[in-house]
Order: structure tokens, then sequence, then C-alpha cells
């Protein structure tokens, strides 16, 4: 799943609410046109404290950096929890561990709520990175238990995404117009409810036959969507880079951390059956 709910539409909508820090520096760093709430915090009289300590009070770069550092870290030990809790029986069949679908559930309704509600988003990031983290960690094994070191080639094909993803856009070969944002979000919607359908589907014994079939049909949709994680990469960056030019709250790091990990998992998800449908042509 991707994150097209933490938008830039999202983000102004939050800077005219409790996201805006109380200083002038923000007040005239915020765009025009954008309307201030009733009991917004820019609303309320300006604080002339000491610069350091407005500082402290905004979102920085560094700071989501932390914040995405200490999600990945509780992602990565669920992770280990589900890995390690999936077994093969005596007689070689796979045994995942349990409760994968409620974790699934239980991590996306943190997503969900964190979107309604970005001011919880420092408490949600750590639900979500625990319950989708342990859902992950027993997939990742069930595609290993049955392809040898595909894990591995899906964590190193993530990491160099991201990497290039980064210099892409730090280069400005990148640019996110608001075309290319629109046309992004379309997309990624566009597959998740078709991922959403796929499943109803699939309750009544039926199934879409190229999200999964190594086909040529099935390969180049999984191309598609990697490609498409990939775009979402570049959204996330925008989000971080918008939302420190407009001095937003500190906590609003947790909102960009949060959904830069989710955008992160949704890549590997999806190089990992890209990889897998290689691997069985």
């Amino acid at each position: 799943m991707s994150n097209p709910f933490f938008n830039e539409k999202k983000m102004n909508e939050d800077a005219s609410g409790w996201a805006a820090p109380t200083s002038a520096a923000a007040v005239a760093a915020k765009p025009q046109g954008f309307p201030e709430a009733p009991g917004s915090p820019l609303n309320r009289p300006i604080d002339d404290g000491p610069t350091s300590r407005f500082q402290s009070q905004v979102m920085t770069v560094n700071g989501v950096i932390t914040a995405t550092a200490v999600l990945f870290t509780i992602f990565l030990v669920a992770a280990s929890v589900g890995w390690f809790t999936s077994t093969t029986n005596a007689e070689g069949n796979f045994e995942p561990a349990p409760g994968i679908l409620i974790g699934v559930i239980v991590g996306f309704v943190a997503v969900m709520v964190a979107y309604r509600k970005p001011m919880w988003a420092k408490f949600l990031g750590p639900v979500y990175s625990i319950c989708y983290g342990y859902s992950v960690g027993a997939i990742s094994k069930l595609y290993e238990n049955s392809q040898d070191g595909i894990v591995l080639q899906a964590a190193g094909a993530t990491i160099a995404v991201f990497l290039v993803m980064l210099t892409l856009y730090r280069t400005g070969i990148i640019k996110v117009t608001q075309g290319f944002r629109r046309i992004v979000v379309g997309a990624t919607m566009g597959v998740m409810v078709l991922y959403l359908v796929s499943i109803v589907i699939s309750l009544f014994g039926g199934e879409i036959g190229f999200i999964n079939s190594p086909s040529l049909i099935g390969i180049g949709f999984s191309v598609f969507v990697c490609v498409l994680a990939a775009s979402n990469l570049a959204l996330d960056f925008d989000l971080i880079e918008r939302g420190t030019q407009m001095k937003m709250s500190k906590d609003y790091e947790w909102v960009a951390a949060l959904g830069l990990v989710v955008t992160i998992v949704w890549l590997y998800l999806e190089i990992l059956r890209l990889l897998s449908k290689l691997n069985r042509r």
C-alpha cells in the first residue's frame, strides 16, 4: 500500500490547523490563499522568544530522518518476530505465523486514522510498524521458503531504488509538478482499488490472474506497480521539503516519516512479487 493520503493538499489543510507553529516566520512562509481556521495556531499571538526555541518546534529534515529510523527499527524487530514464528512442520509444509491478516488490517487502519488525525502519527506510526512489520516478516519467510535468497534480493533492490529516486529528486531530474502528482496519486488509488477488488473476488474462490501470474502481462503489471511505488517516493521527498519550508510543527515529522515508511514497505513487497514472478518463468 502506498501513501496517497499524505499529500500536499492534506499538508496544506494541516498547515491551517494544528500543524503550524506560532511564529512570525511561519506566518510569512505560509503560502497565500490558504484560509486560517478559527482557533488555528496562526491566529494566536506571535511568540517572540529566542530563535533557537522556535527552531526546536518546527519540522526539520534531520527530525524526519530520526523519526523514520525509529519506525524502521520497530518495523524490523516486528518483522523478525513474524519471520521466526513462521516455521516448517515435520511434513515439510510451511506454517506461517498466526495473525498475519490481523496485522495487515490493524496496520492499514493505523495509517487511515493517522491521515484523519495527523497529531496522532507519533503514536500510530509505531502501531503500523509493529503490526505491518510482523505480517511482512511472515510474508517474506513464505517467499524465502519457496525461493531461496529472494528476500535479500528484494531488500537490496528496494534500497537501490530508494537511493536512485533520492538522487534523481535532489538533482532536479525528477520534478514533482501538479501534473506529476495527480498522475501518481490517481494511478496509486487505481491500483489500491484493483487490489481491494481482488481480495473480494478471492473470498468467493476467484482471482484476477495477472496480479500473481508469471505471464508477460503479469510481469508487466508488476513492473508498472514497482515504478508507481518508486514515483511515490518522489512525492514523499517533496512533502518533506515543503513541510520544512512551511515551518510545519515538529510533530509533523512523524507524519512524513510514516508516509515514507509506508511507501518503502509497499515498494519492497511489489519488488518481492516481481522477483517471484521472474523466478517462476
